[in-house]
Formats: C-alpha cells, structure tokens, sequence
C-alpha cells in the first residue's frame, strides 16, 4: 500500500460513503473533501465535515498508519493542530493534537471496493515495459486522444521553462534564444549538445553583424567548432575560411575552449557537421529577422518554404574539406524542417505567446497534426500496444507519457492509469 493511493481514494471520493464511521463509531458526513496540499503540511486544506453530528472545518491529513503521525512528529507541529480527521489504511494508535486532543480516525479500508484494490495492485505490481502494458489496448479512445492533448501542452509546458532560463542566460534576447535552439536541433541527437555549446561560445550580436557574408558565417562556426585548424588542407574554400576566422578571433576575440567535440561517426553523410553548419549559415544569411519571420507564419507550407536552405556550393562536391563527392544539392529535407517545427518553432512560439499572456494552443495543434509521427523506440512501443493516429502530437505526447508518468509509476496522476483502476 503506498500513500498516494490514499490520497488518490480520498481525493476522487473513491470509497462507499453512506455508512462512513471512525475507529470510535462516530458517524462521518463528508461536506467538502478539502484542497489537496502537494506541499509542507497537511494533505488536504479546509475539509468540511459533519463528525457525530458536529460541523468541523479544517485539514485532513493521510497516512498508511495511523501511528505514522508520531513517526512524523505531528503531534509536537502546530502546522497540524487544526487536523480534524486522521485517514488511515490501518488505525494501530490513537492520535493526539498537540494539547493532547484526541484526533477522530477514519479507517479507509473498511469502505474501499475490493476490485478498485485490485486492480491498483495489479497495476502498480506490474513487470512489464510500462505497469499497463498488458491493458493500454483496452483504453477508450476518446478519453485517450484527449489525454495525449493535454500531455503535448505539458510537454510544450515544460520545454518553456527550459526557453525562459535561456532567455535569462542571452539578455532577453529573443533572437539569440531562437539561434541557440536552433543551433542545437542542427546538431541532432549526435551532435546536439556540441552545436549548442558552441552557439554559447560566442554573442548572438557577431552573428548579425557577419550575416551578410555567408563565408563569415561559416568562418565563425566552422573556427568555434574546431574544424579549420588543420594546416596540410590545400583547398581555397578551407584557406579562405582559416584568413576569415584568425581576423574574426582578433576583431571579436573569440574563445572555443568550452565547445564540445563534434562527431562524425555513424552520421549519415547528409548530416555531417560539416553540412548543417553551412546550411546554418545560409539560413542566418537568408533571413536577417529569423524570429520575427517564425513568429508570424502560420501555415506548415510557409514553414516549409521559410526553411528550405541549402549548403554553399563547395559542399555541393564536399561532405568533408578532404574528400570530394558526386555532385548533390544538399537541402533541408521535409522530414529535417519537420524535426526543427517540433522541436523548435512550436516551442518558441509557445513560449513567446505565453510571455505576451497570450494562448495560442488552438494553432499550435493545427501545424503539430499536419506533421507526421516521429520515428523512435518508445512510440514504436506504443503503437505495437494499441494504433494511433500517425501524427507527431501524439509522438510527442507519448514520449511524455513514458517519461514522465510510466518511467516513475505515476499511474494515479495518469489518465490511462484512473481509468484501468476504476474499471469494474
């Protein structure tokens, strides 16, 4: 038995209530279950209740024992003087308030049913991917689509705090926030943290001031990452690129000693660093008010045709500055843009609507619908458990749901998990 289901039974009212009587016989009338406390103090404020035909106003405080109150010293915190009820799995002792009042208890399992019992136990004692790996087909579809929505907008929640503590670090620069996640998403998963360390190695304001010389661009991020310090390369594009960067260190004296490493390893040619930096470089150079631009769009299509970039024409042959290639245009790909829609633009827009005090959650569904599902080892776990329309909210909505619910047992704040429990 785990408090939190007690605070879950006592919270949804989830027990027989027509015949409620404590340790003593009292007879309980339930008025108001009271505010439910998450932090120091009782677990639930302003209850109101009638006790032996008595009105009481006041807390109600949960435990597995009732003998738990002296365990947590209770009974020496004025914090729980105003406790009328004590709502306890197992009254093993009688409870005292502070100036040695006796405290009613009520012991809930007497007035639990036995399949919500169960089907807790099962659920909780479940081995499995996730504790209803066995019962996610049975869940309704409509209480689940609308689950998924509001985990999106958690999660949509979540990554604005990260946004705000950016915006903090950049000088409530929203351009330079924009640039630094964007940086990021360039890198991928591989290479992800290395891009946004160097988006951190220098000011975003060096950024507008070379934007209208794509090789600048590409000199600075190239320099910061590390890649142009090699002396036998014998290319003119790599030349150019080591003059540009050495008078860029000077003029704005540069640092790349906290920039990670990149990787090329096990990357597929089209995501080379090398490639998304210069495509980077051409997006910053292309659009000199990046985050006005993301702001004001509204459409996926004009998402798609504000991020259609591509590399500088050495990179047309190149993947590396060593080796030459068969000739291809290397644009962002529909499936890339995509990944910088959800993982970038939504977030950012989201984030700047709610520093405006505005909700714009209604626009936000409509351009997360229209992108598809995102391929990764969770959702795929998912899918295998039930079918779901293939779209990226719902991709996005699970990865919430396991992480965030089913990686830490939180099935009671769950709304798959209510469901199963209460099912008869």
């Amino acid at each position: 038995m785990q408090e939190d289901f007690l605070h879950y039974i006592w919270k949804h009212k989830a027990f027989d209530t027509s015949e409620l009587k404590t340790s003593k016989n009292e007879v309980v009338e339930i008025l108001q279950l009271g505010q439910h406390n998450l932090n120091a103090g009782p677990d639930f404020f302003n209850a109101q209740l009638i006790i032996d035909e008595q009105l009481w106003a006041g807390n109600v405080e949960i435990h597995i024992k009732a003998s738990d109150w002296y365990v947590h010293h209770h009974e020496t915190d004025k914090a729980y003087d105003n406790v009328i009820l004590h709502v306890v799995w197992e009254d093993d002792s009688e409870i005292f308030r502070k100036d040695n009042t006796a405290i009613p208890t009520l012991e809930l399992r007497r007035f639990i049913d036995l399949d919500l019992l169960n089907n807790y136990q099962k659920l909780i004692k479940s081995n499995t991917w996730i504790n209803c790996d066995n019962s996610f087909s049975e869940v309704d579809d409509f209480l689940l689509n609308n689950w998924l929505e509001r985990l999106y907008i958690e999660r949509l929640e979540r990554k604005s705090d990260a946004i705000f503590d950016l915006l903090k670090t950049s000088n409530n620069d929203w351009e330079a926030v924009l640039f630094k996640m964007l940086t990021k998403n360039f890198g991928l998963k591989v290479n992800g943290e290395s891009f946004f360390s160097l988006s951190n190695s220098f000011e975003f304001a060096i950024v507008r001031k070379l934007q209208s010389e794509v090789p600048d661009l590409e000199a600075l991020f190239y320099g910061q990452a590390d890649l142009l310090s090699e002396d036998d390369v014998q290319e003119v594009y790599y030349k150019d690129l080591q003059k540009r960067y050495q008078f860029l260190k000077q003029k704005f004296k540069l640092n790349n000693q906290g920039v990670l490493p990149l990787h090329f390893f096990r990357l597929r040619p089209p995501n080379f660093p090398t490639i998304r930096l210069s495509q980077l470089a051409n997006l910053y150079h292309s659009h000199t008010n990046l985050f006005s631009e993301v702001i004001s769009v509204k459409s996926i299509e004009d998402l798609y045709i504000l991020f259609k970039i591509e590399t500088s024409d050495f990179w047309k042959t190149h993947y590396t500055f060593t080796k030459s290639s068969k000739q291809t245009k290397k644009v962002l790909t529909k499936s890339f843009i995509d990944l910088l829609i959800i993982n970038t633009v939504i977030p950012l827009k989201f984030s700047y609507a709610k520093s405006q005090g505005k909700s714009i959650d209604d626009d936000l569904f409509q351009l997360i619908k229209q992108i598809k599902i995102e391929k990764n080892s969770i959702v795929s776990k998912f899918l295998d458990l039930k079918p779901l329309e293939k779209r990226a909210l719902n991709s996005q909505a699970l990865l919430q749901l396991k992480l965030d619910y089913c990686d830490k047992n939180k099935c009671l704040q769950c709304a798959v998990g209510n469901s199963l429990i209460v099912k008869k």
